[in-house]
């Protein structure tokens, strides 16, 4: 007999405000991906640094020590993160963060507040096979 293992995807995801990373840990961790929770910009880019890359980065854009532009432009410098999809999460509804955010190399933008399905949706279609 012949055993699968199925890597699951991990979720790496940065958000400083804790009640908002709370439910998006348990929304994701419900559809069978794995989290990992960075609550700041500095604990972001050491892990960037440090680690192997995420199948997917949700990442805020206002956070503290290190804002999500950098972060997204630090993950598009190193070569073995620099093709992870990065979505991005703001509570700014403006033309010129929405541009800001999809310049420095993000692949898509959510603003919050956020409807879970909508985003666990978007998730979707940068983990699907192939994708």
């Amino acid at each position: 007999m012949q055993t699968q293992t199925a890597t699951v995807p991990t979720v790496l995801v940065v958000e400083d405000d804790e009640h908002i990373s709370q439910v998006l840990r348990f929304m994701l961790e419900r559809q069978g991906y794995q989290v990992v929770h960075m609550a700041d910009g500095r604990a972001a880019s050491n892990h960037i640094a440090a680690s192997s890359p995420p199948a997917l980065v949700l990442l805020d854009v206002m956070l503290p020590y290190v804002d999500g532009f950098e972060i997204v432009q630090l993950i598009r410098s190193k070569e073995e993160w620099r093709e992870v999809p990065v979505l991005m999460l703001t509570a700014k509804n403006t033309e010129r963060d929405t541009v800001r955010a999809l310049d420095a190399g993000a692949n898509d933008f959510v603003i919050k507040p956020f409807q879970p399905q909508e985003l666990l949706a978007r998730v979707r279609r940068f983990l699907r096979p192939g994708a």
